[in-house]
């Protein structure tokens, strides 16, 4: 087994989460029409499910940046490390069971687009699960001396 995760591997995955960072408000508006249900809602919690979809969007973004821009300390071993990479893997790893779980229950728009794009997306979550715990594991064989 490996010591570390491909650095190109890693750079892939936080350039793919930004990718979800900026193009999670046209899936919000176009796919889902998210904003039409929103309405729909009392103003308070309008504004609670708005600041939930811009933290999701800001921690995708967010976990894309350290992922790109420190990849080398991201898998260095060290308990930021560990806490680090077991964050992400944790949000993805809960997003894709979350994807799995509930998801399947709704329909998406039947256009071929959307289709291939939902197969794509589900692609990229379970790469970025993939890819942290990876990273989380490696990063607790060094810190843990295992």
């Amino acid at each position: 087994m490996t010591n570390t995760v491909p650095y190109w591997l890693v750079i892939l995955g936080g350039i793919g989460q930004i990718f979800t960072a900026l193009i999670y408000p046209y899936i919000r508006h176009r796919v889902f029409d998210w904003y039409t249900d929103v309405k729909q809602l009392k103003p308070l919690n309008q504004e609670i499910a708005k600041t939930y979809g811009r933290y999701i969007q800001g921690l995708n973004f967010s976990f894309g940046l350290i992922a790109i821009l420190l990849f080398k300390e991201l898998q260095n071993g060290t308990a930021l490390a560990v806490a680090i990479s077991g964050l992400i893997a944790a949000y993805w790893i809960g997003k894709v069971a979350t994807q799995i779980a509930y998801y399947p229950m709704y329909q998406i728009p039947q256009q071929r687009i959307f289709k291939i794009g939902s197969y794509c997306m589900n692609a990229l979550f379970t790469l970025f699960a993939i890819v942290y715990a990876w990273l989380l594991l490696l990063n607790c064989i060094q810190y843990f001396n295992l």
